[in-house]
């Protein structure tokens, strides 16, 4: 449990970076900060399969619109910069990490008792 705790905290480290730049709407950071918490909660709570089918249904949601967010506001490229890619780079990193993280939870729950 404290191995996928400290996989999460990178995984919101890519997730905060992807916030630096204003690339994205308010949409974006709120969607991925808000499942942070709920996946706090899940941790603390250890007996709560309600908060750890929550966070999967969460991190599932945001899957979905993490690729909407890259493909609708990426920007063109004469208005990249380089705070830019590396907010792009860091959102398109922790997109890629979200399966990975994805299967652990799916793991959590199965560990819980969920069938």
């Amino acid at each position: 449990l404290q191995a996928y705790c400290e996989k999460r905290m990178v995984l919101s480290f890519f997730s905060g970076r992807g916030c630096m730049s204003y690339n994205f709407p308010a949409s974006y950071a709120w969607g991925n900060f808000s499942i942070l918490a709920v996946g706090i909660w899940a941790i603390v709570q250890r007996d709560s399969l309600d908060a750890i089918m929550m966070f999967l249904s969460g991190l599932l949601l945001t899957v979905l619109t993490d690729i909407i967010h890259i493909s609708v506001f990426y920007p063109t490229k004469n208005y990249l910069t380089d705070l830019k890619r590396f907010t792009l780079g860091m959102a398109i990193l922790s997109l890629l990490l979200k399966p990975v993280s994805c299967y652990f939870v799916y793991q959590m729950y199965r560990e819980r008792g969920g069938e």
